[in-house]
């Protein structure tokens, strides 16, 4: 099988706009821009918590793309919420309306519940009917096993409910390219380590009964091909596993380099904190020149990752930093 026909853009900036973290003191590379940077402005020079971005449990990432024909942004996830997204997208001073598409990576409320008030502000901004991608496997209602029950999640708006808010579902499981060939999203990502073996304990429910669904087979990651560089690769959760994702990346685009990740690498928990040595073993192989670790990727991988691979390239995403590539 061909590789897809990804065309190549000069460069992307990755704005945060939602996340677990917020963080405007750590210093940073030269590519990374803090929040301050768009959120204190030189007429005020005030600082106060009105002036902030909050963190949530969650992920949004607003991913913008240049190249000789302009400027392209699409929306990856949505957080969990319309206040915390609603609220950064007004701090960081991002446009609603500048969104072309956007790409839910997997059935989960942290990555979808602000879907809804993203359309609403498109709505009112005079763009309906935004392409919204999604694949059958998300609707169905998900949760996690607990000792007293099961924890039931909220579910994802349907397709049916996407439309009524004005967006314009893409319900489809196979692979497909965006913005007019910049960016693809990925289809069913193989599950091929021994060790990445899903989220223990989720749940998915069929008829009146709770079912296993440790694998989150309807997961999809996005990617961008960098002129001279290589792939940006962004896995929002990883339930895959990263290290299937960014095999999956490989052999894609065979002869590609992998140049960098971002997302959340899901691997904080007491039983997905045990694959960390596995995990960090395995990265190597990519030679990846940028790692930009958040969301569920957790304090102990996040320690071990810049153990092995050094500060520059190793750089935790927090709410309204910048990653330029």
């Amino acid at each position: 099988m061909s590789a897809p026909a990804l065309r190549e853009v000069d460069a992307a900036e990755v704005t945060v706009l939602v996340d677990n973290v917020t963080d405007i003191l750590s210093t940073t590379p030269r590519w990374v821009g803090g929040e301050l940077a768009r959120t204190f402005r030189p007429e005020s020079w005030r600082l106060s918590g009105e002036e902030l971005c909050c963190a949530s449990w969650g992920l949004s990432l607003s991913v913008q793309l240049s190249d000789a024909e302009g400027e392209r942004r699409l929306l990856f996830d949505c957080g969990p919420e319309a206040y915390a997204f609603e609220r950064n997208l007004q701090r960081l001073e991002i446009a609603a309306e500048g969104f072309e598409e956007i790409v839910l990576s997997h059935g989960h409320w942290d990555h979808s519940g602000g879907l809804l008030a993203v359309l609403a502000l498109l709505v009112g901004r005079g763009r309906s009917g935004t392409p919204v991608h999604v694949n059958p496997g998300m609707f169905v209602s998900r949760g996690l096993s607990a000792p007293k029950g099961v924890v039931a999640f909220r579910d994802v708006p349907a397709p049916a409910a996407i439309a009524a808010a004005g967006g314009r579902p893409v319900n489809d499981p196979a692979p497909r390219l965006l913005l007019d060939g910049r960016a693809w999203l990925s289809g069913e990502i193989p599950r091929t380590t021994s060790f990445e073996q899903g989220l223990p304990g989720h749940v998915r429910r069929e008829g009146a009964a709770w079912v296993p669904d440790p694998w989150i087979l309807d997961e999809r990651f996005l990617a961008l091909r960098l002129r001279e560089r290589g792939l940006l690769v962004f896995t929002a959760c990883s339930h895959a596993g990263l290290i299937n994702v960014l095999r999956h990346a490989r052999e894609t685009f065979a002869g590609v380099p992998l140049f960098a990740v971002v997302g959340g690498f899901h691997l904080s928990g007491a039983a997905c904190e045990k694959i960390i040595p596995e995990t960090v073993a395995e990265l190597r192989q990519f030679g990846l020149q940028r790692i930009v670790a958040g969301h569920c990727t957790g304090w102990r991988a996040l320690h071990r990752l810049v153990e092995a691979f050094g500060e520059e390239v190793v750089v935790p995403s927090a709410v309204g930093r910048s990653y330029r590539f």
